[in-house]
């Protein structure tokens, strides 16, 4: 019976997970304080803290180098603080003043990395940290959605790419199960499946981007992973994990719940 291995939610858009032993489930289809907050251009067409595309945000796909940069956030006291190493680069709570200086923080930071998307594109500064660390709301599509992978597809990525130490952190995905042949869950798409007290029907295979080839520890870009995705498995698109939606009420799910079919 595949069970649940790890669970992660990510507070800031792009920045680093937390590992969670229990999630809770919205019945809107996000996970809570999952993308709460995310570090957005001037130029963004959105206005106010809306949801807009990942092309429009600091985050791995464009700055591999803020995997390196340690984040927490406390969502009940609303303060984020993220370190580099051991030192704290920024630590504040979420009124004005606070805002201004975590984005002026993470901005002076991707400014000096050799890959970033602001040195040449002034009209991109200042940066704005945008969401109000309660409502989750930049996961990569507007309909929400919750990803899920198993242990069993990231080791055959890793045997394929030559690294079977392969950190499942490149994925970003929210829930992790075992006890799957590799790539069974792709295989899952249109049915219904159970996770601890949730149904979800499962809405398509995740397509993967840029992201994936950034290191989770150096921020260095060191692995070919959408090419091995579309060469070594036949894949017409580079994809890896699930995306999922509930049919019906959220609720919690925990690491060691049960995932089974449902039709």
């Amino acid at each position: 019976m595949p069970r649940v291995v790890a669970l992660y939610r990510y507070p800031v858009k792009g920045f680093t997970p937390e590992a969670c032993n229990v999630v809770d489930v919205l019945d809107e289809g996000r996970i809570a304080v999952d993308r709460v907050l995310g570090f957005r251009f001037a130029n963004s067409t959105a206005t106010d803290d809306a949801w807009s595309k990942k092309h429009e945000f600091i985050a791995l796909v464009n700055t591999p180098g803020i995997a390196r940069l340690r984040l927490r956030f406390d969502h009940k006291a609303l303060r984020l603080s993220i370190g580099l190493d051991n030192t704290v680069l920024v630590n504040d709570v979420l009124d004005q003043q606070g805002r201004k200086n975590i984005a002026a923080a993470i901005e002076k930071y991707v400014l000096k990395l050799d890959e970033n998307p602001l040195s040449a594109h002034p009209d991109r500064l200042p940066l704005r940290l945008v969401g109000n660390g309660v409502t989750p709301r930049y996961q990569d599509s507007e309909a929400g959605q919750i990803t899920l992978h198993s242990r069993a597809s990231l080791a055959a990525v890793g045997d394929a790419v030559g690294d079977h130490d392969l950190s499942e952190l490149r994925f970003r995905s929210n829930i992790v199960i075992d006890g799957l042949a590799a790539w069974e869950e792709q295989s899952w798409t249109e049915r219904k499946i159970r996770i601890g007290q949730v149904d979800f029907v499962v809405a398509m295979p995740k397509t993967r981007c840029l992201a994936t080839q950034a290191n989770p520890s150096s921020g260095k870009r060191d692995l070919p992973i959408l090419k091995t995705l579309t060469r070594a498995f036949n894949q017409d698109k580079p994809t890896f994990a699930i995306a999922m939606i509930p049919c019906g009420a959220g609720g919690q799910i925990q690491v060691g719940d049960k995932v089974s079919l449902l039709d």
